[in-house]
């Protein structure tokens, strides 16, 4: 976690009990919003990633698995947005302006940043490579609190090389206050919960390939024993628990 005091709120009790299940390594289940994506995500705990839990997400959920941080530890570590370094480099590279997206149709803006290897793997791809990356970005995170700025950016550059095959996703400064994307849901139900900030997320897709139906993933989650959220849950319970 970032924040250094925590309000003595209690949670409703699905969104504890998610908690909880995060924290024992556990996946959970987050649909964000019909009038969004209308996705369902599942999500691990990045500290407690091992390869069995990327294959799972890999062959269950199937869709682009990425790594969300809070903004403080984007903002400490000096990392920039993927449409920042677009933009930068567009005078050099005409073709990235065309590129760059401005017009999103879930969203005013995209969360992916820099994408990452840890410096011990050898592709990147395989569960294992991306089990040591993503657990040790979620080490990072829960250890952020006793770092300071320098010493947590030397550990993130030594411990990590770019481009690689984990992408990381920014959370908006306000959380789910902000922006409504998994990417907010999942670090605001981690921040709520009092577990480290760096949650593993990735999209389930149905068997036409479009994105799996919340009824399917509610189901999927039943038969796994696993705790499906919606993403208005997260949003109601927010304001109480912040203050």
């Amino acid at each position: 976690m970032i924040a250094a005091a925590r309000p003595q709120v209690a949670l409703p009790s699905h969104l504890a009990t998610a908690g909880d299940s995060l924290s024992h390594g556990e996946p959970v289940l987050i649909y964000d919003a019909p009038d969004r994506e209308g996705e369902t995500d599942l999500v691990v705990l990045a500290e407690h990633a091992t390869p069995e839990l990327i294959r799972l997400l890999r062959k269950d959920a199937g869709g682009l698995l990425c790594v969300a941080i809070p903004d403080e530890l984007r903002r400490r570590i000096g990392l920039p947005f993927q449409s920042e370094m677009l933009e930068l480099s567009e005078s050099r590279f005409p073709a990235l302006a065309a590129l760059r997206r401005q017009d999103l149709r879930y969203d005013a803006r995209s969360a992916f940043g820099v994408t990452v290897n840890h410096r011990t793997n050898f592709t990147g791809v395989p569960d294992s490579d991306r089990a040591t990356t993503v657990r040790a970005l979620g080490e990072l995170a829960r250890d952020a609190p006793v770092l300071n700025d320098r010493e947590l950016t030397h550990r993130f550059t030594a411990e990590f090389s770019s481009p690689g095959h984990v992408p990381l996703l920014y959370a908006a400064p306000g959380l789910v206050l902000e922006r409504k994307g998994h990417t907010e849901l999942a670090i605001s139900l981690a921040r709520m919960a009092g577990l480290s900030e760096a949650a593993v997320v990735c999209e389930m897709l149905g068997d036409s390939g479009g994105p799996r139906s919340p009824v399917a993933a509610r189901r999927y989650a039943d038969i796994h024993g696993w705790v499906f959220l919606e993403g208005r849950e997260i949003h109601r319970a927010w304001p109480a628990w912040s203050g």
